[in-house]
């Protein structure tokens, strides 16, 4: 008769030979043939079809959930972003290079590039600021920075945790174009999404504060549906910083919402406008009375 431990054994036997089936095609270069015989979590052919999405998403749900939750990962700080700017250094660079060649237009970008650069710095410092923090805490009081893992401001941030030695967190996106986390986050913090809703749920699931740098459609889509949720009461209020005063004051006039009776004069409320990381960071202290 089996005991357990030979169960055991041979269960885990069984799921090593599976993917080992699967190692051994991706090495040659086979394609896999649809094989009704193979263990169902063992067939790409079988978890890729469209009946399958919602255990696809039940996984991308459950798969960082367990890892943050390891880790001990249980309050972040979201910062989101630009992708597009770079670091004072880089811009620099770039400068300098469009001045050798003395092309007006790629100087001109250069120029915006070094300007912009402001951002990708305080972001930096508000990486710090919180991972400064979160040294002395206890590890269930901790905060982590997290992003979506991409460059830019999200770099920035992820940096500045770096530069204290306390872990970060990236969730990133499965794009079109090739895209990977960048080199300042945890790796064993590291995940990678396919679906947007479920990145999005998992940006709030543990977030204490929301740092909105100024960006693009992305940015603007995460921090509109954070403010959604806020104020439809679907998720409780948290501090919402949106960074760098001149930016938003000419990108949003929410007040045009208010005279036409769209939102209430309180929604304008929801969040704050800032300047710097220190202030952005006051108003998280603020508001915890940390």
């Amino acid at each position: 008769m089996d005991t357990t431990e030979d169960i055991k054994d041979s269960s885990h036997s069984s799921l090593a030979d599976a993917w080992a089936e699967l190692q051994a095609h991706a090495d040659h270069g086979e394609p896999l043939e649809p094989d009704a015989y193979r263990l169902a979590f063992a067939d790409p052919e079988f978890l890729l079809r469209k009946e399958i999405r919602g255990i696809r998403f039940q996984l991308e749900l459950l798969k960082p959930e367990l890892g943050l939750q390891a880790a001990g990962v249980h309050n972040t700080i979201v910062v989101f972003g630009s992708a597009r700017f770079v670091s004072p250094d880089a811009a620099e660079t770039q400068l300098a290079a469009a001045r050798v060649q003395g092309d007006p237009q790629l100087i001109a970008l250069a120029e915006r590039a070094l300007r912009t650069s402001a951002y990708y710095e305080q972001s930096r410092e508000f990486g710090r600021l919180v991972a400064q923090y979160s040294l002395r805490l206890p590890q269930e009081e901790k905060l982590f920075i997290c992003t979506g893992g991409g460059p830019g401001i999200m770099e920035a941030a992820n940096r500045g945790s770096h530069d204290v030695g306390v872990p970060s967190v990236s969730l990133n996106i499965a794009l079109p174009h090739e895209q990977s986390a960048n080199p300042y986050v945890t790796p064993s913090l590291s995940f990678k999404f396919h679906y947007f809703a479920l990145r999005k749920m998992h940006f709030l699931m543990r977030a204490k504060a929301l740092i909105v740098f100024p960006g693009g459609f992305g940015t603007l889509d995460e921090l509109f549906e954070v403010l959604t949720l806020v104020q439809t009461k679907k998720a409780k209020p948290v501090p919402i910083v949106l960074c760098g005063r001149d930016y938003w004051s000419r990108m949003l006039h929410l007040d045009t919402l208010v005279d036409e009776g769209t939102i209430s004069p309180d929604d304008l409320h929801l969040f704050t406008t800032v300047d710097t990381a220190a202030e952005a960071w006051s108003v998280v202290q603020n508001f915890y009375k940390l």
